[in-house]
């Protein structure tokens, strides 16, 4: 196994000495193996009974492994070599990272953007096999994108049955469906495992496994982390992180993941839909923010910013004050993650299983599809983009004021949210704009794309503190795609997530502002641009 380590500074450091102790005498770690759902009090006892099968993951996900490989092989046989993943939140973000980190190709779907979904659909279809990975197979995302690779197969002479593969819990809509339609082969999770805590199950390992990651050294890896975080013991890394992302006083709560040569790829952005969609609720938790070494978050010396550096474990780190460092490998990690996250639950008193705010925007977004309401006209066009947004736009008539006037309404321990509705492949410089932002404001920026954030930090967005302001960001849709056998399409869809985030945050308070691009390109290209001029005159004006 890849050595463990962990080392931290200042509030980090405080918080570690203050809890650790208390959490080995109270026996959290070997009481959390045992699977007592006691721990994080009587309100969420009942979820925690059901959603603690994470813990043996690892040692019950090997019985997987000759499965995955004999599925593998056969595909291979049959000249199908391209695995798409389509899943959402913890179906997806883990079986990416996996992938990535092994330096193996999967496709993951996890969009409803047209543009994505038909690039996806258009990518080597006689060499691919689909992976529907859903816990209940009610996810709307997944059931759309699993209806438009069937009709596409059916349309190319393949046999959709014989190309698709389920990962559902037993008994499940979708596995009662899947066995009916006769899919190639569906493979039944632990239903005691929520989806952000799924990656060491067959969520995760069932795509990683068929495109040719190792995940029997993954779980091998797991296996040895979690006989450490069993123990109760004064060094236990697991305890140690918990204490540090929950557990500090005054709560720093944006909690800004930086990764510095792990020879992890992506985990930050999947410790981030762990630990906001586990802690933001009841007005409290802590916010994941991922960014680059240079970010200005890094460096902001921010009084509720924690840093927390992901390296390698021959690394010789030198720690700033109110820092963090942690190495190991991948299988390690999601454990020591998993594990620290739900001790952060009960330092802050919530339950780290449930998503309570999450179903709202489904709900709204539902609502939406329904009815069809004809769309809000805009406050006002520059250029290629719409501006919509309530009062407090105080008259702004171009983006650059627009931008301006939402940055008004963040206070001092607020964070910013961009929320891209776009195609996060095509369109992934975008994304750039981020550390622009974060230097303009002078406050936590996140950056996330839609709709997929929707299945993890937009837990914290609408059940965390309301402290956040939001950059919601749409586009006119160039060629839309019908789904199968629903009286919508992609683009209707897409549109109808944003349009129902968007309700809901303003119905909790929060302000908004849309974007709309009427061009996808010239949209991309003028919001850079005056990112870019906004970030340039914050600059001039702190070098006066």
């Amino acid at each position: 196994m890849s050595t463990l380590s962990f080392e931290a500074t200042g509030a980090a450091l405080a918080a570690v000495e203050a809890h650790v102790d208390t959490l080995v005498a109270d026996a959290v770690a070997s009481r959390m193996f045992a699977k007592d759902a006691t721990l994080w009090g009587p309100d969420a006892e009942a979820e925690s009974a059901v959603r603690l099968g994470w813990l043996a993951a690892a040692e019950i996900s090997a019985a997987l492994l000759p499965e995955i490989a004999a599925l593998r092989a056969e595909l291979a046989a049959e000249g199908i070599d391209h695995i798409v993943l389509c899943g959402m939140g913890g179906s997806s973000l883990a079986p990416e990272v996996i992938t990535a980190t092994a330096g193996m190709e999967l496709t993951v779907l996890d969009s409803t953007d047209p543009e994505q979904v038909l690039a996806a659909v258009a990518d080597r279809l006689e060499r691919t096999a689909v992976v529907v990975s859903s816990k209940s197979g009610s996810t709307l995302e997944t059931d759309s994108q699993r209806r438009i690779f069937e009709a596409e197969f059916t349309a190319a002479g393949i046999d959709a049955a014989s190309r698709i593969i389920i990962v559902t819990d037993p008994g499940s809509p979708l596995d009662a469906a899947s066995r009916e339609a006769g899919y190639r082969k569906i493979f039944n999770a632990d239903p005691n495992v929520g989806g952000r805590y799924s990656a060491l199950t067959a969520f995760g390992l069932v795509p990683s496994g068929l495109a040719g990651a190792d995940i029997a050294a993954l779980l091998a890896e797991a296996e040895e982390a979690g006989e450490i975080l069993r123990e109760d013991a004064p060094e236990n890394i697991g305890l140690h992180l918990g204490a540090a992302l929950g557990g500090t006083s005054p709560l720093r709560n944006k909690i800004v993941i930086v990764d510095e040569g792990s020879g992890i790829v992506g985990f930050a952005d999947w410790a981030e839909q762990l630990i906001a969609e586990s802690t933001g609720k009841l007005g409290t938790g802590v916010l994941p923010v991922v960014a680059e070494p240079g970010s200005p978050e890094v460096t902001s010396g921010a009084q509720d910013v924690l840093v927390v550096r992901l390296v390698s474990p021959d690394a010789d780190v030198a720690l700033a004050e109110n820092e963090v460092a942690i190495a190991g490998g991948l299988g390690s990690q999601m454990m020591v993650w998993e594990f620290a996250t739900a001790v952060a639950g009960r330092l802050l008193g919530i339950n780290p299983f449930d998503q309570p705010d999450v179903e709202a925007a489904k709900v709204a977004a539902r609502g939406l599809l329904d009815a069809t309401p004809a769309p809000t006209a805009a406050n006002f066009t520059d250029g290629a983009i719409e501006v919509r947004g309530p009062e407090w736009l105080d008259g702004a008539t171009t983006v650059a004021g627009a931008l301006q006037a939402l940055f008004a309404e963040l206070g001092p321990d607020g964070y910013l949210s961009v929320q891209a509705y776009l195609d996060r492949i095509s369109h992934a410089s975008l994304a750039e704009v981020r550390d622009e932002l974060a230097a303009t404001t002078g406050r936590p920026t996140t950056f996330g794309w839609g709709p997929r954030f929707l299945h993890s930090t937009g837990q914290f967005h609408k059940g965390g503190p309301a402290i956040g302001a939001f950059l919601q960001i749409t586009a006119e849709v160039v060629e839309d795609l019908a789904i199968p056998e629903r009286p919508f399409t992609f683009g209707g869809l897409i549109q109808a997530q944003a349009a129902g985030d968007a309700q809901v945050l303003a119905s909790h308070g929060r302000p908004v502002l849309r974007l709309h691009f009427t061009d996808r390109e010239a949209g991309v290209l003028q919001l850079k641009t005056v990112v870019a001029a906004l970030a340039g005159q914050h600059t001039n004006t702190q070098g006066n």
